[in-house]
């Protein structure tokens, strides 16, 4: 088997995403094949390219429109593919950074901003109905809450024992995952990996969101979508945070100040 395929097949995220999983992750890795060895080429430029990507698909969207919704999707599976690339470059290439890290998970998070800001707008626009835009406001906060709750988590359980991170560290290398399938496997290994990695769809998580953004766009319904994308985030938002916040009291010794 061709060895440098290989190499980039083993950067692919072992417990991704679902749609990243078995469609822009893969696609991403083709891609990487045809331009990894460009010197050039670095992740943090990817990086850039995905987001500069990431405004014009938000930038169709407002524009509104059949040929720009299909295009505006299009764009959004671009942009998200070449954020699969950046981090599978950087570890093929064994130059990792904590910038760049940083700049692809802010990006990210401004990415699903951007894009279902501009759907609730699309959806307004074609309606006149203020509901879409409220749907879209309530989704992303919840969404951030997410991602605040679980760095709230970090910063009380580091302030409350010194060496969390490094107990995380050790429990994350124990349950570390093993290839099932891919390169290498069997058709009937793959089709169970495959047919396992659906229940991932009930995350409504980033890589949920470019095929639901992508789904609503070919097909305009919008506001539909942003329901599901509102409902879902309320749901996930509150459950995780309180879950965070259980695991904090469960794990905790004494009771930590505000």
């Amino acid at each position: 088997m061709n060895d440098k395929l290989t190499r980039l097949w083993a950067t692919k995220t072992k417990n991704d995403e679902w749609w990243s999983s078995f469609v822009t992750a893969p696609l991403a890795i083709a891609l990487n094949y045809l331009v990894v060895d460009f010197k050039w080429l670095t992740p943090n430029l990817i990086t850039l390219f995905s987001f500069v990507v990431a405004i014009l698909s938000a930038a169709l969207i407002i524009a509104g429109g059949t040929v720009n919704f299909i295009s505006a999707a299009v764009l959004i599976h671009l942009s998200h593919i070449l954020d699969c690339m950046d981090g599978q470059m950087a570890r093929y290439r064994s130059t990792p950074s904590l910038a760049g890290c940083y700049f692809d998970k802010l990006t990210d998070q401004l990415q699903v901003t951007l894009w279902f800001g501009a759907i609730g707008y699309a959806a307004y626009a074609q309606s006149q109905d203020v509901v879409p835009v409220f749907l879209a406001f309530i989704g992303v906060s919840f969404y951030s809450l997410r991602g605040y709750a679980k760095y709230v988590a970090i910063y009380t359980e580091v302030a409350d024992d010194n060496q969390y991170l490094q107990k995380i560290a050790e429990k994350d290398a124990d349950l570390k995952c093993e290839d099932t399938a891919g390169l290498g496997y069997g058709f009937l290994a793959n089709m169970k990996w495959f047919v396992l990695e659906q229940r991932k769809i009930i995350n409504f998580d980033e890589g949920v969101f470019i095929f639901m953004l992508s789904l609503a766009l070919v097909l305009n319904t919008l506001t539909p979508m942003l329901w599901l994308f509102a409902i879902s985030q309320v749901i996930h938002g509150l459950m995780r945070s309180w879950l965070r916040g259980v695991n904090m009291a469960n794990n905790s010794s004494q009771i930590i100040s505000k």
